[in-house]
């Protein structure tokens, strides 16, 4: 089975400028709990609510007036829509994500995977 048969086509993603405060708010309005980030057509990597939890609230950062693209490290881990599922949830496992973004062989994002829908409980 490949990724492009299980993953969530229909992802939601916020831009690098858009504020914290915005994507709350869109975790909210729409019962998600992660947003790829994305500027200039690539992604930068995955904001979680939890992020805003440790890494704003916590230190009592105005949520604001705190752009998205400080809360993302590193480079993002993805998939390909054409990889084995199965691999990729080892490949998940390993690193411990539940979710993870699906692009295509041209470094576009097509999707979202999570590992319920590889292995579902």
């Amino acid at each position: 089975m490949k990724v492009a048969e299980v993953m969530t086509r229909q992802l939601d993603t916020i831009h690098a400028n858009a504020t914290v405060l915005d994507a709350a708010r869109q975790f909210a309005e729409k019962g998600i709990g992660v947003l790829p980030v994305e500027a200039d057509d690539r992604l930068l990597g995955m904001l979680t609510d939890r992020d805003i939890v440790v890494r704003v609230v916590a230190q009592n950062r105005d949520p604001a007036n705190t752009s998205v693209s400080s809360l993302v490290s590193g480079e993002p881990q993805y998939c390909y829509e054409d990889e084995d599922a199965e691999h990729v949830a080892r490949n998940m496992d390993e690193l411990l994500l539940r979710r993870l973004p699906v692009m295509d062989r041209n470094m576009r994002l097509v999707g979202i995977i999570a590992i319920e829908d590889i292995r579902p409980r």
